[in-house]
């Protein structure tokens, strides 16, 4: 308890984070009933909204069923030009719906709004109908780690809900997301958000010409453990262009396997998923929403990157940072 605290700050750990790490395992402690009192209960879920025809849509917009097209890595210089285009449009829908999300609102809400954004931007929202999904967006509240479905479940002070935002226009895709606070929440929830967002930059930082798939999750995997959190591998980041989800796939843990050499014009996703329990997750019968198995809580940040000729541009980044 007199060594100095993990977190760097040079102060002693009983002074500075035993608290909130106490907190945290008193949670964990909690017997499974008790912790299912505490999990989302669906809401009702309202048919999916449409699409004016003159806005441009993505080939599985009326089937369900995306085409079969394994197009290059590495795009073209007119590929680029419009998929920062495209990340600028899902970046101005991440910003509005997050600064919608509220005590009392609804996901089902949140989703509106990002579909009349989507639609006065000019762009059709990715997820719209993929695979059959339903909703314009994926807002995971709590427990859920991703893919969750927008109803009518009101947020509650306390919650926190990550929002992910796809938006297709000029024939390319932009993908990012974020996990926002719903009012006030506790301190390791605000932790667990912190501690994500920092796995997006650390991930971020490792791209660069000649660098490897796997050295984005061997620089998150660590920092994310070392607060005790888990990283996610059921689901990871993905090539993106023309198509939705393409290769390379992007392993947020270490992967030793995950060899692909980065080179300039790759575009693909960096989304970590961390969890502040075990990493694994359930998936409800919806097909869709996956949780995790303890019923802890995950959160995740997502942008698009670009492997250019000395580093990374990040094509879906706010106003706010500075990548």
């Amino acid at each position: 308890m007199n060594d100095p605290c993990w977190c760097g700050s040079g102060t002693k750990y009983k002074k500075c984070h035993m608290s909130l790490d106490m907190d945290i395992e008193r949670e964990r402690s909690l017997p499974i009933d008790e912790r299912v009192a505490k999990t989302v209960v669906r809401g009702e879920v309202t048919p999916m909204r449409s699409v004016p025809h003159d806005i441009d849509r993505p080939s599985y917009a009326e089937t369900g069923v995306p085409a079969d097209s394994k197009p290059s890595l590495v795009k073209t210089p007119d590929e680029i030009e419009r998929m920062r285009y495209a990340g600028k449009v899902a970046r101005v829908v991440l910003d509005t719906v997050g600064a919608a999300v509220a005590p009392g609102v609804t996901t089902e809400e949140l989703d509106k709004l990002a579909h009349e954004t989507y639609i006065a931007n000019g762009a059709y929202p990715s997820t719209l109908n993929y695979h059959g999904f339903t909703k314009t967006i994926c807002t995971s509240v709590n427990e859920v780690i991703v893919h969750g479905i927008p109803d009518s479940r009101p947020l509650q002070e306390g919650d926190i809900v990550s929002c992910d935002i796809t938006a297709f226009v000029e024939g390319v895709h932009g993908d990012c997301c974020a996990t926002f606070p719903v009012g006030a929440i506790d301190d390791p929830s605000a932790r667990l958000i912190a501690v994500t967002y920092e796995c997006l930059r650390l991930g971020i930082e490792a791209v660069r010409p000649a660098a490897r798939m796997r050295d984005i999750g061997k620089a998150i995997q660590p920092y994310a453990e070392k607060f005790g959190f888990g990283v996610v591998r059921q689901f990871v980041g993905h090539g993106i262009g023309t198509v939705f989800h393409m290769e390379p796939q992007v392993p947020h843990y270490y992967d030793k396997s995950a060899t692909l050499e980065m080179l300039p014009g790759i575009t693909f996703t960096i989304e970590p998923m961390i969890t502040m329990g075990d990493y694994r997750s359930n998936i409800w019968d919806d097909d869709w929403t996956a949780v995790t198995v303890d019923l802890q809580r995950a959160a995740q940040f997502e942008h698009t990157c670009l492997v250019t000729e000395t580093g990374v541009e990040v094509l879906t980044k706010g106003a706010h940072e500075d990548f």
